[in-house]
C-alpha cells in the first residue's frame, strides 16, 4: 500500500493544475481572448502560407502557457476560422494545430501534463524548466511548422485577401489577467497547483455572481470530470504498478538521452503518454528530460499517443471537419521523427 499511497500523492497535484489552467483559459474566451486572436490571425497580410505560420506561432504560444487541452479546445476553432475566413486550404491549419498543440507542450511545467506527472517527485522551479527546455521547444515548435507547411506548400503558397474586418476587441478583465498570474505562478513556484485552482476557482466565482449565467453545471463542462476522473485513476494505478514492477524502471535507469526518449514514445503510442508518464514518474530516471521528449512528441506519431489527440478528432468532426487518420500518421510520423532527432540534441 505504500507504493499506492506514494502514486497517489504524485498524481494529484498535475490534474488540480490542469483544472486549474482550464478554468482560466474558459475565463479568458469568455472576455473573447481567443475570438481577439483568430481576428488578429485572420487579418495576417501576404499568403496563406504567413496565415498558416502566424496561427501556428499562436497555437505554440497558447499551448505552453494554457496548456495543451486548453490549446486544443480553444485554437482549434480559431484555425479553422482565420482558413475558412480566408477561404484557404483549412487541411495544413487543421492538422497543424494538433501537431503543433503537442510539439508546444514542452516549454512550461503546467504545458502538458506529463511534464508535472515526471517532475512530481522531483520538484524544479518553472523557471529552471522553462530554461532547460527552451531550445527543444523552440526547435520542435520551427520543425513542426516547417514539415507541414512543406506538405501543403502548393496551397499554401497562394495569396488571399486579408478580412476586412478589424479583429474583435479582448476584454481586459479577471480572465486575462487570470492567465498573466498563471503564468507567473508557474514560472515562479516549483509546486503551482494550488495557486493556480485557486485563480481558476475565483474567476469562476466572479463569474457566477457577476453575470449570474454560469453555474455548476457549466463549470463541470469546463472541468470534465468525466474525461480527468477516470484518467486520475488510471493515472494513480498505473504509477502504482509502476513502482511495485522495478523491471520497468530498468528501461530507464541506465540508457541515454536518446534511447530514454524512443522507449517514452513507444510506451505513449502503446498506452498513451499519460499513463506512460505515470508509470515512469516513480522510477529512477536517468534522462528525465528526455523521457518527456518521447512522452510529449511521440505522440504526434499516431492517434493512441494523446488524450488530446482523441479529443481534437471529436471537436473538428463538431466543426464540420473530416480528419482522417491516414493523413494524420502521414504527416505526424515526419514531424516525430524529426522534431525528437533535434529536441534530443539539444537537451
Amino acid at each position: 500500500m505504500t507504493q499506492l499511497a506514494q502514486s497517489l500523492s504524485h498524481s494529484w497535484e498535475p490534474f488540480i493544475l490542469i483544472i486549474g489552467l482550464l478554468m482560466i483559459g474558459h475565463s479568458a474566451a469568455r472576455e473573447g481572448l481567443f475570438e481577439f486572436i483568430g481576428g488578429v490571425v485572420a487579418r495576417t497580410p501576404g499568403s496563406d502560407l504567413s496565415l498558416f505560420v502566424v496561427t501556428m506561432i499562436f497555437v505554440a504560444i497558447v499551448t505552453a502557457l494554457l496548456n495543451l487541452d486548453t490549446s486544443v479546445v480553444f485554437m482549434t476553432p480559431v484555425a479553422l476560422h482565420a482558413a475558412r475566413t480566408r477561404n484557404a486550404d483549412e487541411t495544413p491549419f487543421l492538422y497543424g494545430t494538433i501537431l503543433m498543440s503537442n510539439s508546444a507542450s514542452l516549454l512550461l511545467l503546467g504545458s502538458n501534463l506529463t511534464n508535472l506527472l515526471v517532475f512530481a517527485s522531483r520538484p524544479v522551479r518553472g523557471s529552471e524548466f522553462a530554461s532547460h527546455m527552451l531550445l527543444a521547444w523552440l526547435s520542435s515548435v520551427i520543425i513542426t511548422i516547417g514539415v507541414v507547411a512543406a506538405w501543403r506548400f502548393r496551397e499554401l503558397r497562394r495569396r488571399s485577401e486579408r478580412a476586412a474586418s478589424p479583429p474583435s476587441r479582448v476584454k481586459v478583465g479577471p480572465g486575462l489577467l487570470g492567465v498573466v498570474l498563471a503564468v507567473v505562478a508557474m514560472l515562479a513556484l516549483s509546486q503551482p497547483a494550488l495557486p493556480v485552482l485557486a485563480i481558476g476557482l475565483v474567476l469562476e466565482l466572479l463569474e457566477m455572481m457577476v453575470t449570474r449565467r454560469a453555474g455548476l453545471a457549466e463549470l463541470m463542462r469546463v472541468v470534465s470530470p468525466i474525461v480527468v476522473g477516470p484518467l486520475f485513476v488510471i493515472a494513480v494505478l498505473v504509477g502504482w504498478l509502476g513502482r511495485s514492477w522495478h523491471a520497468i524502471g530498468n528501461l530507464v535507469a541506465h540508457t541515454n538521452s536518446l534511447l530514454t526518449a524512443l522507449v517514452a514514445g513507444a510506451a505513449s503510442l502503446l498506452i498513451n503518454n499519460l499513463p506512460a508518464a505515470s508509470l515512469f514518474a516513480g522510477q529512477r530516471i536517468a534522462h528525465p528530460y528526455a523521457l518527456l521528449l518521447g512522452l510529449n512528441l511521440g505522440p504526434n506519431a499516431f492517434v493512441t499517443g494523446a488524450m488530446s489527440t482523441m479529443l481534437w478528432f471529436r471537436l473538428v468532426r463538431r466543426d464540420g471537419a473530416s480528419p482522417s487518420v491516414r493523413r494524420f500518421v502521414l504527416i505526424g510520423i515526419p514531424v516525430t521523427v524529426l522534431t525528437m532527432a533535434a529536441a534530443v540534441a539539444l537537451v
